[in-house]
C-alpha cells in the first residue's frame, strides 16, 4: 500500500511543474547527507550509499522517477568531475606528492594502458566481444576513480604508511584524462576501415601536453588574481574560484587539452600557495565537491535500471573478478617495476583501485555514437562498479591491517581564526605535523631552533587548540600552525622531521 502511494505521488511529481522536481531532488539530497553516518558506522562506502537512493528512486524503482537522458548524465558527471579533481587538487601537499610523482605518472599512463590492454584481450578472446567493443570496454575501466578514492580513503578513518595514500590519490586523480582519451579514441574508431593510430599517438599527446601547460598557466594566473583583487564582500571569493574551475575545464577543451588533468593542476598549483581566505575558500570548495559527488551519484543511479542488471550477472561477474584480481593486479606490478616498492605496497594499490563514476559516465559515451551494444556496455560497466564499491570499497581497512601498512591517522585540523594574506606580504601561515619518533618530541618550543620571524601561534593536539609559550613541550602527533616567512618552510620541515631519541622530562 505505501508503495503505490508513493507511486501515485510519483505519477503526480512527474507531471508537474519544476518546483516539485527541485522538492524531489533536494529530498533525495538531504537523504544522501543523513544516511553518511550510516555509511561511516557499517564501513559502507558513501558513494554506494547515493548510487543506491539513486537506484531506488528511479524508473525500477520504488519512485518511479523517470529518467533516460544519457548525454544529460555525461554533461553532469563531467562537470561535477572537474571539481571533484580540483578539490582534491587543492588538498594535494606538493611536499608528500614530490617523491612520489614517478610512481604516480606510471600508474597513471602505463597503468592505464596496461589495463585496458588486459581487459581487451579477455573480452575479446574470453568473453567473444567484438575488438572494438573489447577496447572499448577495457578503456572505460581502465583508470581508477578519483570521486571513489578520495571519498573512500577519507572516511575510512585509517592511515596507511610511506606515502601510500598520496600515491592513490595522485594516481585516481591524474589517469582519468587517459581512460577519457582512450575511450573517445576507441570511439573514433567505431566504422573506420583503416583507424589512424599516428592521429592517436598524436592526439594523447597534444591532450596531455596542452592539459598540463594550461593547468600550470591558469592555476598560477588564478592564485595570483585571487590575492590582486579586492573584492568588497568576502563571501565573492569562493564563487570566483568555482567560477575559475569551470572557465579551466572550457577554456582548457576548447583548446584541445584534456580539462580533467588541467583542473587538478591547477587545484594543486592553487593549493600549494597562501592566498587570501585559503582556509574558508579550501572548505567551500570541500563542500562544493560533496554535492557534486551526491548529484553525480544520484544522477548516475537514475539512469540504471535494475531490472537490467541481472540480464549482464553473469558477463558482470566474469568481467569484475577479472578486473580485480588480473588485470589491475598485473598493471599495477609491472608499472611499478624499478620503483622501491615492495609487494604488499604493490598488493594494496592493486585493491584500492576503486571504480565510480567515471567508468559509468564513460559508459555513456557510445550512446552518442549510437552503438547497438551501448546498454549492454553500460550495464556490465555499472554491475563491476557496484562490486568494486561493495566488495573493495569496504574492505579497504582489513586490506590495509592484514598486509602490515597501517599507520598512524594524520589528523586534519580545524583552526579558530583564519590568516588574511595582503598583497605583497611575504609572510604565511602554513601547518606542519610533529611526525612520530621525532627528535622534537620532547623539547621545549624555544629549543626548536625554529627560523627568524617564525612563530608558532598554535598547536592542534588532539580535540583541542593550545596557544602556545616558550614552555610548551612538543608531543608526537602536534599540528603545528607556524607564521613565517616564505624561504623558511624548508627549515622547519628539516628540523621536525629529524628523528632521534626523545627528550626525558
Amino acid at each position: 500500500m505505501i508503495f503505490k502511494g508513493l507511486e501515485s505521488i510519483v505519477v503526480e511529481l512527474n507531471s508537474l511543474n519544476f518546483e516539485f522536481q527541485i522538492l524531489a531532488l533536494s529530498s533525495l539530497i538531504i537523504l544522501s547527507i543523513g544516511l553518511l553516518r550510516v555509511s561511516t558506522k557499517f564501513g559502507i562506502p558513501s558513494l554506494l550509499i547515493f548510487l543506491t537512493i539513486g537506484m531506488l528512486a528511479g524508473s525500477d524503482g520504488i519512485l518511479k522517477i523517470w529518467f533516460n537522458d544519457a548525454d544529460l548524465t555525461r554533461k553532469v558527471g563531467s562537470i561535477a568531475l572537474a571539481f571533484i579533481l580540483f578539490s582534491g587538487g587543492l588538498e594535494t601537499d606538493w611536499v608528500k606528492v614530490k617523491p612520489i610523482l614517478g610512481k604516480g605518472i606510471s600508474l597513471g599512463t602505463l597503468g592505464v594502458l596496461l589495463t585496458c590492454l588486459f581487459v581487451a584481450v579477455f573480452a575479446i578472446f574470453v568473453m567473444g566481444f567484438d575488438p572494438i567493443i573489447g577496447f572499448l570496454l577495457g578503456a572505460i575501466v581502465s583508470s581508477t576513480d578519483a570521486a571513489a578514492v578520495f571519498n573512500v580513503l577519507r572516511t575510512s578513518n585509517i592511515g596507511m604508511r610511506k606515502g601510500l595514500t598520496s600515491l592513490l590519490e595522485l594516481e585516481s586523480g591524474s589517469n582519468d584524462p587517459l581512460a577519457v582519451l582512450l575511450t573517445t579514441s576507441v570511439l573514433g574508431f567505431v566504422g573506420s576501415t583503416s583507424p589512424s593510430w599516428d592521429t592517436l599517438a598524436w592526439t594523447i599527446f597534444q591532450q596531455f601536453s596542452l592539459g598540463i601547460i594550461l593547468g600550470l598557466l591558469l592555476g598560477y594566473w588564478i592564485y595570483r588574481g585571487m590575492n590582486r583583487i579586492k573584492l568588497d564582500y568576502e563571501g565573492l571569493y569562493p564563487v570566483l574560484l568555482s567560477a575559475s574551475v569551470l572557465f579551466v575545464y572550457a577554456a582548457t577543451d576548447l583548446i584541445g587539452g584534456n580539462p580533467f588533468l588541467a583542473v587538478y593542476i591547477a587545484g594543486i598549483i592553487i593549493g600549494n600557495r597562501s592566498f587570501v581566505h585559503k582556509r574558508s575558500n579550501v572548505r567551500f570548495m570541500d563542500g562544493i565537491a560533496w554535492l557534486m559527488q551526491i548529484v553525480m551519484f544520484l544522477t548516475l543511479g537514475l539512469l540504471v535500471f535494475p531490472s537490467k542488471i541481472p540480464s549482464v550477472a553473469a558477463l558482470g561477474i566474469a568481467f569484475s573478478v577479472f578486473l580485480t584480481v588480473i588485470a589491475r593486479p598485473a598493471a599495477v606490478f609491472l608499472a611499478l617495476t624499478g620503483f622501491n616498492v615492495d609487494w604488499r605496497e604493490k598488493l594494496l594499490v592493486s585493491w584500492v583501485g576503486l571504480r565510480g563514476a567515471a567508468p559509468i559516465i564513460l559508459a555513456t559515451f557510445p550512446f552518442a555514437k549510437q552503438l547497438p551494444e551501448s546498454e549492454m556496455i553500460f550495464h556490465i560497466v555499472f554491475f563491476t562498479v557496484l562490486t568494486s564499491l561493495l566488495l573493495q570499497g569496504s574492505t579497504i581497512p582489513f586490506a590495509v591491517r592484514i598486509l602490515g601498512l597501517e599507520a598512524a591517522l594524520e589528523q586534519r585540523a580545524s583552526y579558530p581564526f583564519e590568516f588574511e594574506n595582503k598583497d605583497k606580504s611575504d609572510t604565511q601561515l602554513l601547518e606542519y605535523i610533529v611526525p612520530y619518533g621525532s627528535a622534537s618530541v620532547g623539547k621545549f618550543v624555544y629549543e626548536l631552533d625554529f627560523p627568524e620571524n617564525s612563530l608558532i601561534t598554535l598547536i592542534y593536539r588532539g580535540d583541542s587548540h593550545l596557544v602556545p609559550t616558550g614552555k610548551t613541550k612538543m608531543e608526537d602527533g602536534d599540528v603545528l600552525l607556524v607564521l613565517t616567512p616564505e624561504g623558511a618552510e624548508g627549515k622547519i620541515r628539516e628540523i621536525l622531521s629529524r628523528m632521534g631519541e626523545k627528550k626525558e622530562a
